[in-house]
C-alpha cells in the first residue's frame, strides 16, 4: 500500500475519532513521525473534523436560564437556625447542575455521532471511487478485446476473399524487425494494408505505401490506424513489389528510401 493509499483507506480518521485498534494507531503514529506526508494529512483531517464539529455544536436554548431560576423559586424556602429562609441547595445542585450535564452530554454524543457520520460515509465514498475506477479500466479492457476482436474478423475476411493477394512485406537492413501485410484484391483492384506491426510514427510523420509497377514507384496511399485491414487505400492496376516509407504527415511524391521500412515483391 502506496502513501496515497494509506491516507485513503480512513485510518487517519478513525484515529481522531478513537474508534482505530492500539495496532493501528500505533502504526499510523510510526508512519507520522516518519512521513511528512501523512502528518500533514493528519494536520489536515484533525482541523476538518474539528470545523464540523464546532459547526454542528448545538446552543443552549435561550430560555435555558430562565426555566432553571423559576424551578429555583418553585421550591419551598429552608428556615435555617437562624430563621432566615434559605435557598435549598441540594435541590438546586441536584436539577440545574443535572440538566447542564445532561445538555453537555446530549452535545458531545450528538457531535460523536456527527462524526462518526462524516467517516462513515467518507469511507463510503471512497468505495464507490474505487468501485468506479475498477468499471473504468474493465470496460477499457473489454472496448481493447473488441477491438481485437474486430480487426481479427476484418483480416479473416480479407482472408477468405478468394480474389484477394496476400504480399509479405518485409523489413529492410534498417528495420530487419519490421514487417506489414498487403492484401491485393485481383478483381477490383482495390489494396488494403495490415501494418500495425509498425512502430507507431513520430508526431508529424505518417507511414505512405507503395506499389513498385514497371520499375517505377507508384503512390498507393496513406495508412492511419482506422483504415487498418479495412479501407482501400488506393486503386492499383498492376504492381511487381510494394514498399512503404516513412513520410512527412500528408504524403510524399517521391518515396524517401532512407525512410524505407518494408518491401516485398508480389
Amino acid at each position: 500500500m502506496n502513501t496515497k493509499e494509506y491516507i485513503s483507506s480512513g485510518i487517519i480518521e478513525s484515529y481522531i475519532l478513537g474508534l482505530a485498534s492500539p495496532e493501528e494507531a500505533g502504526i499510523l503514529e510510526c508512519v507520522m513521525k516518519n512521513n511528512a506526508e501523512v502528518k500533514q494529512a493528519f494536520e489536515d483531517a484533525q482541523k476538518t473534523l474539528e470545523d464540523l464539529a464546532t459547526a454542528q455544536a448545538v446552543a443552549p436554548a435561550d430560555d435555558l436560564k430562565s426555566k432553571i431560576w423559576n424551578r429555583i423559586k418553585s421550591e419551598p424556602a429552608i428556615v435555617s437556625p437562624n430563621n432566615n429562609p434559605e435557598i435549598p441547595k441540594h435541590k438546586f445542585e441536584t436539577k440545574s447542575v443535572k440538566e447542564v450535564i445532561n445538555w453537555k452530554t446530549y452535545g458531545i454524543a450528538a457531535s460523536v455521532l456527527f462524526l462518526i457520520s462524516i467517516l462513515g460515509n467518507f469511507l463510503w465514498i471512497n468505495n464507490i471511487t474505487d468501485n468506479k475506477k475498477q468499471i473504468v479500466q474493465l470496460q477499457s479492457e473489454k472496448q481493447l478485446q473488441d477491438d481485437a476482436l474486430s480487426k481479427m474478423n476484418e483480416k479473416m475476411q480479407l482472408f477468405s476473399n478468394p480474389d484477394m493477394k496476400m504480399v509479405m512485406l518485409k523489413g529492410v537492413e534498417k528495420h530487419p524487425d519490421s514487417k506489414a501485410l498487403v492484401f491485393w484484391d485481383t478483381k477490383s483492384k482495390q489494396v488494403y494494408l495490415n501494418a500495425d506491426s509498425l512502430p507507431k510514427a513520430p508526431a508529424g510523420m505518417q507511414y505512405q505505401l507503395w506499389a513498385i509497377a514497371d520499375g517505377k514507384p507508384v503512390n498507393a496511399g496513406m495508412y492511419t490506424s482506422e483504415k487498418d485491414s479495412k479501407t482501400a487505400l488506393a486503386n492499383i492496376p498492376n504492381a511487381q513489389a510494394f514498399a512503404i516509407t516513412l513520410e512527412k504527415e500528408g504524403g510524399s511524391e517521391v518515396p524517401t528510401m532512407e525512410n524505407m521500412f518494408v518491401m516485398g515483391t508480389t
